[in-house]
C-alpha cells in the first residue's frame, strides 16, 4: 500500500517486530479499521525475522521493512521514515482500544506532547490483573510509560529530544525520562491490551521480582547491555 507524497498524514503508526508471523496479519487488519477515518500510515519495522512475517505484513500496511535488530533501533528506523503528525509506537502483542486515535489527538490537543495508555494483560489469570493495575499506578506516579503502554508523541518532540536512546533494554524509561523534560506525559486511563505470555511462561513472581531488580540495577547504573543479558534478550521474540 503506498500514499501521495502530499497527502497529509496525522499518525504514524510504528510497530517493531520479530518472528510474529502468527499474529502480525490480525493486528493490522484491526489497525486498518481503527484508522479508517483518520489519515495514517502502518509502519512495519522487522529485526531480522526467521519466519514470514514481512511478507505477510507488506499487504497490509504501508511500509514494511527491515532494520538492525533491537526494540529502540527499529522504532527509531521507522520514525525516519514517517511523516505524521504524531507517532504512536506499539508492539506486536499489544491491540488498541476502539477509540484509540480521538483520545489521542484529544490527549495532544492543544499543545499536549506526549502520552500513553494505561494497560491490561491478557490472561485467566486473576493475579495479572493486579499486576496490571499496579504497572498504572506506578506509571501514573512516576509519569515513566512501558511500551507495552503504547506510547505516543508528537513528531516535533520526538526529533526535539533525539528519538529513542539505541541501547539493548529499558529503552522506554529513558525515553520517558527525556519526555518528562519536555512535559508530563497524559496518561490515558483507557486500556491497551497485552499478552500476558511473559508472566505466563516464566510465572508472575518470577517475572515481577526480575523486572523489579532489572529496574534497580538499571537505576544503579549497570550497563542496559549486561541488563539484556540477564533478561535473556532476543532469544526467541523482539516482544517483552
Amino acid at each position: 500500500m503506498s500514499r501521495s507524497s502530499t497527502e497529509r498524514i496525522q499518525f504514524s503508526v510504528i510497530i517493531p517486530v520479530l518472528n510474529e508471523s502468527r499474529r502480525i496479519e490480525k493486528l493490522l487488519a484491526s489497525l486498518r479499521k481503527q484508522t479508517s477515518n483518520f489519515e495514517t500510515e502502518i509502519i512495519v519495522v522487522d529485526g531480522g525475522s526467521e519466519d514470514d512475517t514481512l511478507q505477510r505484513a507488506r499487504a497490509h500496511c504501508d511500509h514494511a521493512v527491515q532494520s538492525p535488530r533491537g526494540r529502540a533501533r527499529q522504532q527509531n528506523f521507522g520514525a525516519n521514515i514517517a511523516v505524521g503528525d504524531t507517532l504512536v509506537f506499539l508492539h506486536a502483542d499489544t491491540t488498541l482500544p476502539a477509540d484509540a486515535f480521538n483520545l489521542i489527538a484529544n490527549a495532544l490537543n492543544p499543545g499536549g506532547s506526549w502520552g500513553r495508555f494505561d494497560v491490561t494483560l491478557v490472561s485467566h489469570e486473576a493475579r495479572l490483573r493486579l499486576v496490571a493495575t499496579m504497572m498504572n499506578l506506578r506509571s501514573r506516579s512516576t509519569g515513566i510509560a512501558t511500551g507495552d503502554q503504547c506510547i505516543f508523541v508528537t513528531r516535533r518532540t520526538f526529533i526535539a529530544i533525539g528519538g529513542f536512546p539505541e541501547q539493548a533494554l529499558m529503552e522506554d524509561i529513558e525515553i520517558s525520562k527525556r519526555l518528562k523534560r519536555v512535559s508530563s506525559p497524559a496518561c490515558l486511563r483507557a486500556k491497551v491490551r497485552t499478552s500476558a505470555r511473559r508472566w505466563e511462561t516464566q510465572g508472575v513472581f518470577r517475572t515481577i521480582a526480575l523486572m523489579w531488580w532489572l529496574r534497580f540495577a538499571y537505576w544503579l547504573g549497570v550497563s542496559p547491555a549486561t541488563l539484556a543479558r540477564w533478561y535473556g534478550y532476543g532469544r526467541s521474540e523482539a516482544s517483552r
